[in-house]
């Protein structure tokens, strides 16, 4: 590489014996000349150094294409490699739009003296969390069992090329700060610990295998210590009832824990639970969580209170709030909930959506600096007339307190829009994720209820989608445009596709969407369910899916939700039988967990109280689609049939038969639990 070819080129310079009639002096000249040229050589070449990244297709990785460190990727090849060279590997975990990780590769992965530590004594591997998110899944569960604490990105792991652990933590500063040592002496102390094979990493690699080994044990309780009662009660031990939301510090806004409490509250009457529910929706779309200007919602808040957030903006983010906005909009009818769908899909489509497809994530950073973009001086700001004090890094980022948008607040909105038109956006990271993809598509078929055209929009992603990556009867995972996919399907991207499917269903009743639907779970049981397990992939990794819910809905517990609507739909006990069995294995969790697996949750409501499937003609079922959405019991479906009548169903009975869609409608609120 050019900057290794620069030094060497530089000593023999140095050392050159000048056999010629040059004077002492116009040697010194001669060498202060050379030595310039190499300098700039070598600064204007920086970016000479190459690894084997280069060949990858993630944007992550290609980020660190041209780092010192000699970064490889997750293969076989990778670890066979760590073996036969008896070196321990460095595992670093990350994402594009991540900004953390860009500060550890500014300040540590650049570091040309840090970088040949790393290639002295690791194998070096990057993952991109979004292209491996099971890889991902299973370390940040090694970080929480070693750690006793939920890690983040990005994830620095060191192990033995037999993968066994001997140090995890998340970000690591270069040199040592008050709170971490530095990146220069863990890795040497590691590098020599392991290259001497001392007796106290051996110790520490042991203890870890002991506690990872260790099953999850759950408590013993009673089977009816999961209910509504139980439910509601978790949930409300959990919320912060003086800044809305859970948990007492950063914020998500979690749309499966706030979809669930939503779903109590009409199953209950809970009118605590529903005024809960419309707080924390009134906050999210009010304070600073919320972009103002752009509309869509930022990743998370840094603060209690929603004010600072974390300035990314996630496709995954977006789609299920605005599912979760499309309900609260039609149970509520508030007209706040409306203009966040309508704002972030306007927002989607303009960012985010290329080719009948949508884009990841953006970053946090512009330039380098965190919330450039959507940040604003008070100068900007004293144009709109308004009075906003100065709340990150000496600029203003906006917050309406109250519970409505204030008057002028479009005004607001077109000015400070034409200042962000001189500013550069942040970086936009292009992968194509199938799960993702699939989870706007769904949005855009529940916010139908706001506007018919997001239904045929949806219809035209989804037809793209299978188009791009569905082929030879598989399904891929992620792809840039352009590139054929060669990643193959997760299970999160078999579960949220035939959600996305059963959506799509209940809009048009085009049967073909429901057999497709039920290919795909042939195909996710044959590689994701093993002898009562569930699994992230489909590989010898053996990653057992779980319920956590805390960036986006469970892989697992939205695959449950299917098999019940699919259940109900196709009046199939082989489904139910199948949902049953994959609850019984989690019901230990759960019942531990309560309202902290809230997509395992709603999949365990449905099938203890029923789906309620409503059936009749086409045309009736689209002729009374809203009211069929106001429906209060929520776990309702609609199923295209031959006759006039409206007849309800769960799976193993009819409960009602009626003329009329409002008769019907009675009859699913009254009867369906009796």
């Amino acid at each position: 590489m050019l900057h290794r070819k620069c030094l060497d080129l530089g000593a023999k310079v140095k050392y050159y014996k000048l056999y010629s009639h040059f004077t002492i002096k116009m040697y010194n000249i001669f060498m202060k000349i050379i030595t310039s040229f190499l300098l700039l050589l070598c600064i204007l070449n920086a970016k000479e150094f190459t690894n084997k990244l280069q060949y990858e297709t993630s944007p992550y990785l290609l980020d660190h294409k041209n780092n010192p460190v000699n970064w490889l990727a997750w293969n076989l090849a990778t670890f066979e490699k760590a073996k036969k060279e008896n070196k321990p590997i460095f595992l670093s975990i990350g994402y594009s739009t991540c900004h953390w990780c860009h500060v550890m590769a500014n300040k540590s992965f650049t570091n040309i003296e840090i970088a040949n530590l790393l290639n002295k004594y690791f194998i070096c591997i990057k993952v991109d969390r979004e292209e491996m998110s099971h890889i991902d899944s299973l370390y940040q569960d090694v970080h929480l069992k070693v750690k006793h604490h939920s890690g983040g990105w990005p994830l620095s792991i060191f192990m033995t090329p037999s993968k066994e652990v001997f140090d995890i933590r998340t970000y690591v500063p270069a040199t040592k700060e008050s709170y971490s040592e530095g990146l220069d002496t863990l890795v040497l102390r590691l590098g020599e610990m392991y290259k001497t094979q001392d007796k106290k990493l051996l110790q520490i690699i042991a203890d870890n295998k002991e506690t990872l080994s260790k099953p999850v044990v759950y408590r013993e309780v009673k089977d009816e210590d999961i209910s509504i009662k139980t439910l509601a009660k978790s949930l409300k031990g959990q919320y912060d009832d003086i800044y809305t939301g859970f948990s007492n510090g950063r914020k998500f806004p979690e749309a499966a824990k706030l979809s669930l409490m939503m779903d109590l509250a009409q199953l209950s009457g809970d009118e605590e639970l529903k005024e809960y529910s419309y707080e924390m929706l009134d906050t999210m779309a009010l304070r600073g969580l919320y972009d103002h200007v752009e509309g869509g919602f930022f990743r998370y808040s840094v603060d209690a209170a929603w004010e600072i957030p974390h300035f990314e903006k996630m496709l995954y983010s977006q789609s299920e709030l605005i599912s979760v906005y499309t309900k609260a909009y039609i149970y509520s009818n508030k007209k706040l909930y409306k203009d966040v769908v309508v704002e972030t899909i306007y927002m989607l489509n303009k960012r985010y959506k290329k080719d009948d497809l949508f884009y990841g994530a953006s970053d946090a950073d512009t330039n380098h600096i965190e919330g450039e973009y959507f940040t604003f001086t008070s100068k900007e700001i004293a144009k709109t007339g308004f009075a906003f004090d100065e709340n990150f890094e000496g600029k203003i980022h906006l917050n309406v307190y109250g519970d409505e948008r204030p008057n002028g607040y479009y005004k607001l909105r077109e000015i400070l829009s034409k200042v962000r038109a001189t500013k550069e956006y942040p970086f936009i990271d292009k992968k194509i994720n199938t799960a993702w993809n699939s989870l706007v598509i769904e949005a855009l078929y529940n916010a139908a209820y706001i506007d018919k055209k997001y239904a045929l929009q949806a219809e035209l992603h989804l037809a793209k989608l299978e188009e791009l990556m569905f082929y030879r009867e598989e399904l891929y995972h992620q792809t840039i445009l352009g590139l054929q996919p060669k990643q193959k399907g997760l299970l999160e991207d078999y579960s949220f596709y035939i959600s996305a499917l059963i959506s799509g269903y209940e809009y048009n009743y085009d049967e073909r969407k429901l057999d497709f639907a039920e290919y795909l779970l042939a195909k996710a049981k044959s590689k994701f369910y093993k002898k009562g397990t569930w699994y992230l992939s489909d590989d010898s990794m053996k990653i057992k899916a779980g319920s956590k819910d805390k960036y986006y809905t469970s892989a697992l517990s939205k695959m449950l939700q299917n098999i019940a609507k699919l259940a109900s739909l196709k009046a199939s006990f082989t489904y139910e039988k199948l949902l049953v069995k994959s609850l019984d294995n989690l019901k230990s969790e759960l019942q531990e967990k309560q309202a902290d697996a809230p997509a395992l949750a709603t999949a365990y409501l449905m099938q203890k109280l029923n789906i309620a499937t409503l059936k009749s003609q086409k045309s009736n079922l689209q002729d009374g689609y809203k009211q069929i959405k106001a429906i209060k019991y929520p776990y309702t479906l609609t199923k295209s049939a031959k006759y006039n009548d409206y007849l309800s169903c769960t799976i193993r009975r009819c409960f009602s038969k009626e003329k009329t869609l409002q008769a019907a409608i009675n009859a699913i609120d009254s009867d369906i639990r009796k």
